[in-house]
């Protein structure tokens, strides 16, 4: 959850916008009305909401989620013929579709730099490759832990 400005628009919970972050644009969803912001922002100024989703913008969204899933599978097949020692995890486009992140774990450090390059020309969008730890893949991925409930990492 984030803070923004509104700037006077008033925006029901549930509705749909698009927001300026420090990655671009980005769709996101009202969580909660009004109020006073709590405490200072990180980057040193509010971003802002910059208007409601249109159905254009909910179709661009999904269609880059779907992007998403064929740019993670391509990257598990390159890796794979490249010899590196990863396991992509989560791939996510921005909003304007020209960057692809994709987040991986492995057991150390990794050269990845000629899977980038492959990836970059297959997908003709910007690569980011992440690595994260065991534990925020097991929060992307989500699942159930040993008690039967959702994994606390996922929860929290």
């Amino acid at each position: 959850m984030y803070d923004f400005l509104a700037d006077g628009m008033d925006l029901a919970v549930g509705e749909r916008v698009l927001v300026e972050t420090a990655r671009g644009t980005e769709l996101g969803e009202v969580v909660s009305g009004p109020r006073e912001p709590r405490g200072e922002p990180a980057g040193g100024e509010w971003k802002r909401v910059l208007r409601r989703a249109t159905p254009g913008d909910e179709e661009r969204a999904r269609a880059n989620q779907e992007r998403a899933r064929r740019a993670l599978a391509l990257c598990r097949e390159k890796a794979a013929a490249h010899g590196v020692p990863m396991r992509p995890v989560e791939a996510e486009y921005s909003f304007d579709g020209r960057k692809v992140t994709i987040f991986f774990t492995a057991e150390g450090r990794v050269d990845f730099r000629n899977l980038v390059r492959d990836l970059a020309g297959t997908l003709r969008a910007r690569v980011e490759l992440r690595q994260i730890g065991v534990r925020d893949a097991a929060k992307m991925l989500g699942g159930l832990g040993p008690c039967g409930r959702p994994l606390c990492c996922a929860s929290f």
